[in-house]
């Protein structure tokens, strides 16, 4: 019988107090290669510090985090080859949509021809051809997040970390975003950890589901199961939808 490739992200046992609140309690997971983990709980509930551990913003007071077999769990952050994604764009306001997307590029001495490979394609997926020349100020909030994105993106991390990234866009733009994130993640089979208080957005964007609550991840095998279990809300938001559509009186009939 042949042996499974090992996973390619596995955290173990990482655990994080603030003062005397346990904020993770020995949380755990492995994650494989081109795949997309949501995590849902609510705002307090640990996701952020999470994130900021494995980005190594913020050290945990036990566990390991290892990538690809390698343990980055005492790595700082530059040398981690992690890129965790905010909530804001934060974009550098004095640099144009295309200086944006190149900067990582050039830290690191890539030429021209390089950069433009790299970014050619993804300017193309994220329809930002129009706008390259525009400052920051001059974009929407979801076309500053796609820049955001793609600048993620064109280093070609090995792990994207993303952390309620539509969380400040409006209802109909986090839509667009949340199908746009879905297709550029199967097309350039993107690793990432995406958390988010919003159960609708964990099942559009994730291929593997998590809830982490009171400091503790449970973890679920695929969507059926996510949704089929009360801790995750799927289901009392499915009733109320349709409790709703069944109030609603049908158009009349021309």
């Amino acid at each position: 019988m042949t042996p499974s490739a090992p996973s390619f992200v596995t955290v173990e046992t990482l655990s994080k107090n603030f003062g005397s609140e346990r904020v993770l309690d020995r949380v755990g997971f492995t994650l494989e290669r081109e795949s997309v983990f949501a995590i849902l709980g609510r705002s307090g509930g640990g996701k952020t510090t999470l994130l900021k551990i494995l980005a190594g913003l913020v050290a945990a007071d036990s566990g390991r985090f290892r990538l690809d077999g390698r343990d980055l769990t005492a790595l700082p952050p530059e040398k981690r080859q992690v890129v965790y994604l905010y909530q804001e764009p934060l974009l550098f306001p004095h640099l144009s949509v295309r200086e944006n997307l190149v900067f990582g590029l050039r830290l690191r001495r890539l030429d021209e021809a390089a950069m433009r490979a790299r970014i050619d394609p993804l300017v193309e997926r994220l329809g930002l051809g129009d706008h390259l020349e525009k400052m920051p100020a001059q974009l929407s909030g979801g076309q500053r997040q796609r820049v955001a994105f793609g600048r993620a993106l064109a280093i070609q991390p090995p792990l994207l970390l993303l952390d309620e990234p539509f969380g400040s866009l409006d209802a109909t733009t986090r839509a667009e975003m949340q199908k746009l994130f879905r297709e550029v993640a199967r097309q350039v089979a993107i690793t990432a950890i995406f958390v988010t208080h919003d159960v609708k957005e964990a099942l559009i964007v994730g291929d593997r589901f998590g809830h982490l609550a009171g400091g503790q991840l449970r973890q679920f095998a695929d969507a059926a199961g996510f949704v089929a279990d009360p801790v995750s809300g799927a289901a009392a938001e499915i009733a109320f939808w349709n409790s709703l559509a069944a109030k609603t009186p049908s158009p009349p009939r021309v």
